[in-house]
């Protein structure tokens, strides 16, 4: 499991790359888009340096960032892989579409992992010649920093690739959780219901999103506040999530009508420069 291309260059993308690069593995990073892989060339360059003015990452690890191959061709991408992490939008039938195509241009062993916070690796692989080689890796937001990686097997996945994806988590550093796959795991359960009740707080005037994020954070000890982490991931990945969630687990996931009046003016978060706070 030495040859893993990550099929995305969004922010999971990028991040899961880097990772792995700095953990020993060789990596290609794929996506449609050229500018996406300019773009996420540029931003792991920063993130390294970042790191390393900081002491988190050694002058070394500019050598294994350099390794990484950028390309456009999924069939070049996918050709000499052991392992395809997949991070693209939270849109099932998008991730299906990646995973049959690669399923004609991959070898035989080669595992497929979808990084999905709510989508079913059972669905995925029973749309593939290989559900028993289907799992989910959930990996968090900033990767390089965040310390789990949720391992979710699908109703066919073998014993054999639960054991090789938990062992390339762990040589990135990772924590692993195994979780038997149900809508929305164990993380993206919790934060969607924690964050779409802040977000019916904050539409009902029960406090301002400064006041709600606070209290979470000095009353109850989480370190960012909901209505902060659910600009981080994104309004409209929290929207996607949450529609998700709400046709598979029922009414206590209805999403809120402030989420989806922000997702429809743009208001998406970091990425567009606001949310439910103004970005710079």
């Amino acid at each position: 499991m030495k040859k893993i291309t990550v099929i995305g260059a969004g922010v999971m993308g990028r991040g899961i790359a880097y990772t792995l690069a700095i953990s020993d593995f060789d990596v290609v990073i794929q996506d449609i888009s050229e500018q996406a892989l300019q773009n996420a060339k540029k931003q792991i360059e920063k993130d390294l340096e970042k790191s390393i003015s900081r002491g988190y990452a050694k002058v070394e690890d500019r050598e294994a960032i350099a390794k990484i191959v950028y390309l456009e061709d999924l069939e070049e991408a996918g050709r000499d892989a052991d392992i395809v992490i997949e991070a693209v939008l939270e849109d099932i039938s998008l991730k299906i579409d990646v995973f049959k195509k690669l399923d004609a241009i991959c070898q035989p062993h080669v595992i497929f992992a979808t990084n999905t916070s709510t989508m079913s690796p059972t669905e995925i692989g029973a749309q593939t010649k290989r559900s028993s080689q289907t799992i989910a890796m959930h990996f968090f937001n900033p990767v390089p920093r965040m310390n789990l990686v949720e391992v979710v097997r699908g109703l066919d996945t073998s014993d054999e690739t639960f054991e090789k994806v938990k062992q390339v988590a762990l040589q990135m550093n990772k924590e692993v959780v195994e979780v038997s796959e149900f809508p929305g795991f164990v993380t993206s359960r919790m934060n969607c219901l924690i964050g779409n009740e802040a977000m019916n707080m904050l539409m009902e005037g029960v406090a301002s999103a400064e006041d709600i994020d606070k209290a979470l954070k000095l009353g109850l000890n989480h370190p960012m506040g909901p209505l902060e982490l659910a600009d981080l991931v994104g309004l409209d990945s929290r929207l996607r999530n949450m529609q998700y969630l709400y046709e598979t687990l029922g009414e206590k996931y209805r999403p809120c009508p402030l989420l989806i009046k922000y997702v429809k003016a743009g208001r998406l978060g970091r990425k567009s420069g606001q949310g439910f706070y103004k970005y710079e």
